[in-house]
């Protein structure tokens, strides 16, 4: 599989690649982001969400602890209740941000937790002992569910687990075992999920729309247009290369130079976010967006603030602006929201000026230039709703032209 620094950027999966990013720096400082590709099968999701394990940044963990407790909030059973200084005598140590998967032959106890079968049949000290699952495993890092409309189809129980992480921020996970204590955790983690809509069971929002809610934002994996694009995808998956995969060695030093480039921009990034904040006038429009339009999911709200915000850091931007509000519309509300209403939400974001205008508040009219692109920006998205087919309504935030507004 090709490095993280070689796979193709293009039009269609821009949105993704800016997702997985917001992500990885949100999950960082300690705020899960769960995210959701769709898409046609064949395009690409999965493995752009694989190999972002490639610039992964590092975390510091209580050395040994396989619940990744970070040594100034340790909340595992183990070190939770531990004094600072009981912490510096254990130690502390490095490693790569958690990365792991949730498959379709998944069990409850491999995914939540069990007890720890090699310990209870420990011939000289056996003892029964919890053994941590996927999730719990996954503390401060990255949990990937591929195909997850499947998922949610076959395996409620999984999915009521997923529900319950997903919830609040952080999440909460409970372990239960017969003759062990119940065990409750905290966890921070986020959620990335791939699925294609198009095929059987069918989206996930009509299948359990309450872990669709759970996602912050979901984009539509569009397919690549251009012919320098599917030339460079073709070359890099013919036979010729992959047999001949030593003569690229040499540049493996070179993409783990650019990972490493990659690691410290998104640390950047978190240490940005961290002092960052939504301005105040931003928080009155998503506020008023919520009532105007009678939304459901204060999570959606939440979603935006939090999504403005790092949107604009990954853009080097001082300061969040509606600009950036706009950007995640389609993002976060495209899973939440029936089409009309979809609709309606981005029609009424134009600043042309009306006094019923989303916009009006902020008492202050946009300059000629100002204007003139925004004008263009959405003068694709009024159109009549029966004239637009459902493939155009799942793919609302991939018609829109966003390079616009960057």
């Amino acid at each position: 599989m090709l490095p993280f620094a070689k796979l193709e950027r293009y039009e269609g999966n821009e949105a993704l690649f800016e997702m997985v990013n917001m992500s990885i720096v949100s999950t960082y400082v300690g705020e899960p982001l769960h995210i959701h590709a769709e898409g046609l099968r064949g395009t690409g999701k999965t493995t752009i969400m694989r190999k972002a394990q490639d610039i992964l940044p590092n975390i510091t963990r209580i050395k040994g602890c396989i619940y990744n407790c970070d040594p100034a909030e340790p909340h595992c059973p183990h070190h939770r209740e531990l004094s600072a200084q009981e912490i510096i005598d254990l130690g502390v140590e490095e490693i790569p941000m958690p990365f792991l998967e949730i498959s379709h032959s998944a069990k409850v106890g491999t995914v939540a937790g069990s007890i720890d079968l090699a310990k209870l049949t420990d011939g000289c000290n056996p003892e029964a002992r919890l053994l941590p699952g996927i999730i719990p495993q996954a503390h401060r890092g990255i949990i990937f569910v591929d195909e997850i409309n499947r998922l949610a189809d076959t395996a409620p129980e999984i999915t009521d687990i997923l529900l319950d992480v997903m919830g609040t921020k952080p999440g909460h996970l409970q372990i239960e075992e017969a003759g062990l204590p119940v065990v409750h955790l905290k966890v921070i983690v986020s959620v990335w999920a791939a699925s294609n809509p198009d095929e059987e069971p069918g989206a996930l929002e009509e299948i359990r729309r309450q872990l669709s809610d759970r996602f912050d934002m979901v984009c539509y994996m569009g397919r690549p247009t251009s012919m320098d694009v599917l030339t460079n995808i073709l070359k890099e998956n013919s036979h010729n290369t992959k047999v001949h995969a030593d003569r690229d060695l040499i540049n493996v030093g070179d993409y783990e130079k650019q990972h490493e480039i990659y690691r410290q921009i998104l640390l950047r990034w978190a240490e940005r976010y961290n002092q960052a904040d939504l301005p105040d006038f931003l928080r009155n429009y998503i506020a008023r967006l919520y009532v105007k339009h009678n939304l459901e999911s204060i999570r959606a709200i939440e979603a935006m603030q939090q999504g403005a915000v790092l949107y604009s850091i990954i853009k080097d931007r001082d300061q969040a602006t509606i600009t950036d509000v706009i950007r995640m519309l389609p993002l976060i509300l495209k899973h939440r929201l029936d089409s009309d209403t979809l609709i309606r939400v981005i029609n009424d974001v134009d600043v042309k000026g009306g006094k019923e205008s989303m916009f009006s508040f902020v008492n202050k009219k946009p300059n000629k230039s100002d204007q003139t692109e925004e004008t263009d920006y959405f003068k694709s998205v009024g159109r009549p709703l029966k004239d637009l087919k459902r493939q155009e309504l799942i793919n609302t935030e991939k018609s829109l032209d966003f390079n616009k507004v960057d």
